[in-house]
């Protein structure tokens, strides 16, 4: 029996700690919800909704959850307003933690991240805030465009915290503090570089620690060519010193490019919207450097591709569709009608909010498109944007001012 108390005791530390660990779009930031026994079908109307609440205010963040409970912010008046519920959608708490944007689209971008103890909330108006989880007391808090000389863009900061070993990073995009990388503890600044000298894209970052050298990656708007081009930029930086490692230009009639990129071995996807299409790049010495591997014209607008084993499933914005692309060759093995959605996976299956309202089950097929059921969102206000998110068996889906949990197990 001592035996086994002390197994328990030395295994509920871990999992604390994995289950209080919470991110952008699941584990890796690429949509990817280890999730198991999930429904393979849907009644006409849609699974059973557990429960819902109205009231979040405008917003298109996305649930974070940890230790039983489900954080999310909205917009209340001009405050960001951080909500606190159980996993029963009782309203525990909710706590005003700055100030939000009420123009181009009012309501904030930035999900929580929780991280060790602290949750990490960005604003729009280039604003990072790090709460005690227990206490929600304010840590510290750092302000992109004061702080750093950075530059607010047309929709406001739309970075999601990234955190990588006890450094979380930032993009106010200034002239001299591009990029910056600060202790998650203290808030107190590790460095900053003068990056490209180009603002902010509402890209959410990615870190990628497997190459001889850490990197920090994020796409960059780029200057304005003739027309309404953009040779935008995916830029990586050194996640230690934030030298820059490399630019790979990706042209498109926009300088927006909200998509995290997507690692694999090795191989980075990138993809934006305005007919800018998706690129498939290598990393080359050690992440130093970087070559293309293929390029496709399904431009994902601001939505989230996702790469199910040898396949990428993604929708476009200009070049319209729902595309499975070979993985390996860029081939684009089927292209179907379909509106541009925010799409996760778990269980052999893609679910898919389409900007219309539209929630779809669909098989992960790289022979067919395979809609297996479909019902629609009608609570909420405004935009379908925000990104669904997968837990335990339950979809959670908001839509501006209504967050709604779905039983899909």
């Amino acid at each position: 029996m001592k035996k086994y108390l002390f197994f328990i005791a030395l295994l509920i530390p871990v999992m604390v700690h994995a289950q209080k660990n919470w991110q952008w779009r699941g584990e890796n930031r690429d949509g990817v919800y280890n999730e198991t026994g999930l429904l393979k079908v849907w009644p006409a109307d849609g699974p059973e909704m557990l429960w819902k609440y109205e009231g979040l205010g405008d917003g298109y963040t996305s649930v974070a959850i940890a230790s039983g409970k489900l954080y999310i912010t909205g917009r209340e008046d001009d405050n960001l307003t951080l909500f606190i519920f159980d996993l029963s959608g009782k309203l525990l708490t909710k706590k005003v933690v700055g100030k939000e944007w009420v123009t181009n689209y009012p309501g904030p971008r930035c999900s929580v991240d929780i991280n060790d103890g602290k949750l990490y909330i960005g604003n729009s108006n280039g604003q990072l805030i790090c709460l005690d989880e227990a206490t929600l007391n304010e840590i510290w808090k750092k302000d992109g465009i004061n702080d750093f000389d950075g530059k607010n863009i047309m929709f406001g900061m739309t970075e999601n915290p990234l955190i990588a070993g006890d450094m979380v990073f930032m993009t106010p995009g200034g002239e001299k503090h591009n990029v910056v990388a600060l202790n998650k503890h203290t808030g107190n600044v590790i460095w900053t570089s003068p990056g490209t000298g180009l603002p902010s894209s509402y890209c959410s970052p990615l870190y990628i620690g497997d190459q001889s050298v850490p990197m920090f990656i994020t796409s960059i708007s780029g200057p304005r060519g003739e027309g309404r081009s953009s040779n935008n930029t995916l830029t990586a930086f050194n996640a230690n010193t934030g030298e820059v490692l490399w630019s790979f230009t990706k042209p498109s009639n926009n300088t927006i490019n909200p998509n995290t990129p997507i690692y694999y071995n090795g191989l980075i996807l990138t993809s934006t919207g305005y007919g800018g299409g998706s690129w498939l790049l290598r990393l080359k010495d050690g992440g130093k450097a970087v070559e293309q591997v293929w390029h496709n014209p399904a431009d994902n607008q601001h939505h989230g591709p996702v790469k199910v084993g040898d396949y990428l499933y993604t929708t476009a914005q200009v070049n319209r569709g729902f595309y499975c692309i070979d993985w390996k060759t860029g081939e684009t093995k089927y292209k179907e009608d379909h509106s541009q959605s925010a799409m996760v996976y778990a269980d052999g299956m893609l679910y898919c909010y389409d900007d219309k309202g539209g929630m779809s089950l669909i098989r992960a097929n790289p022979e067919k498109f395979d809609l297996v059921s479909k019902f629609q969102i009608t609570l909420g206000t405004e935009q379908h944007w925000a990104h669904p998110v997968i837990h335990n068996g339950v979809l959670y889906v908001r839509h501006g001012d209504a967050l709604m949990a779905y039983k899909v197990k």
